[in-house]
């Protein structure tokens, strides 16, 4: 069984050089690495016109480098042959050659680690204790990829992985629906009208609300389904029960009480698929396209921003507003009375290839007002029904 991931226990890689040192020594090393990198991408694809803004008068060049600086520590290579290189969408989707190493969050029998399982065949699945873990195994070469969940069709966004986005530097490669089925469990000899209270994940609780409620058990969060079926089991629990997967209960040998206990039979989780390279864009098949951007305060200014696409007949997807941490709240003074504001991030998905010269166009066009403009990805849609 693979050792979970813990922010702290993540050993330097022998090939890599991990630094926390001065942001300038970041920079030196980090900012040329990302401009031979996007380099390399421009020449072989057609984002060129986005990623350096065009030739226009008021074309710019579109956020590839800040949030870089400001993550935790960097890797520094050693060999330039060794750069990250984009990916084709065949190899985002596919484990092909040697057998790929994914991070997900949480124990063996999560739902996690089946959706991983799902978006890449026959890997090596690594567990997490955290969603941050997963996001720094990957950037320090200890995974492949990692597969984290980004939204669920009852239980809602997972805000903590839209934060992540933006700290680090990693790409979205793909996407992946999973269909979620909860169970009770307990341990054996334990009957459901004996239970008086039960552990799962804040997401798993919410999406079973109403069947908890029906046998008035007290709700317990933790970090993780599999997580919260493991201690049940590893504590000899009699009063508690955990809501998780028949996988996890296979696993730590617990009973299921009761299957489909979530509140809607259409309980689908998307994931996203991560990597340290992003894919070249192609428009061989549907693709969706992540970014995130920030505006200036003003009326009507996120219609604005949002028009970009409806003039070009580009299709959204899904839109999530995050506070934008570290800034100091907006004041203004109208009508004489003093208001003060959140500045936000607009977390916007679409349904178009970045090799779309539409989608460059609209990116263009929003980059025009936006103050902040970064592509999160632009991948492959999933079109399974999970």
């Amino acid at each position: 069984m693979a050792t979970s991931i813990s922010r702290s226990s993540i050993p330097p890689s022998p090939r890599y050089i991990c630094s926390r040192s001065s942001p300038s020594y970041r920079r030196a090393y980090l900012i040329l690495d990302s401009r031979c990198f996007w380099k390399r991408l421009c020449c072989s694809s057609r984002c060129v016109s986005v990623l350096h803004g065009g030739s226009g008068k008021n074309s710019r060049f579109v956020e590839t480098q800040s949030a870089m600086e400001d993550s935790h520590f960097e890797v520094v290579i050693k060999d330039p042959s060794t750069l990250p290189r984009p990916l084709s969408s065949t190899k985002s989707s596919v484990s092909t050659g040697s057998r790929l190493r994914v991070a997900y969050q949480g124990v063996p029998g999560a739902y996690s680690e089946a959706a991983a399982g799902k978006a890449y065949p026959n890997c090596e699945a690594v567990p997490c204790e955290q969603f941050d873990a997963a996001f720094e195994a990957v950037e320090r070469w200890i995974v492949d990829r990692a597969v984290l969940p980004i939204e669920n069709s009852l239980g809602g966004s997972i805000h903590r992985n839209y934060d992540l986005l933006l700290r680090h530097r990693l790409h979205i490669v793909g996407e992946v629906k999973f269909a979620v089925r909860h169970c009770l469990l307990a341990n054996h000899g334990v009957k459901i009208e004996e239970l008086k209270r039960v552990l799962s994940h804040p997401q798993a609780l919410a999406q079973c609300e109403n069947t908890l409620t029906g046998l008035g058990l007290v709700r317990e969060a933790v970090d993780d389904t599999a997580g919260a079926a493991k201690h049940v089991a590893f504590h000899k629990l009699e009063d508690a029960g955990a809501v998780a997967s028949s996988v996890a209960a296979s696993i730590y040998g617990l009973n299921i009480l009761a299957e489909d206990i979530q509140d809607d039979s259409d309980n689908v989780t998307r994931f996203l698929m991560l990597a340290r390279e992003p894919i070249i864009p192609g428009i061989d098949r549907p693709f969706k396209t992540s970014i995130v951007f920030s505006l200036e305060e003003g009326p009507g200014i996120l219609f604005k921003a949002l028009a970009v696409f409806a003039l070009r007949q580009i299709n959204l997807t899904k839109i999530e507003s995050r506070p934008l941490r570290n800034q100091p709240l907006r004041s203004s003074d109208d009508n004489g009375s003093s208001n003060r504001y959140f500045d936000y991030l607009f977390y916007v998905d679409f349904e178009a290839s970045m090799a779309d010269q539409n989608a460059q166009n609209a990116l263009r066009h929003l980059k025009e007002f936006a103050t902040f403009l970064r592509v999160l990805g632009s991948y492959p849609t999933d079109t399974s029904m999970a």
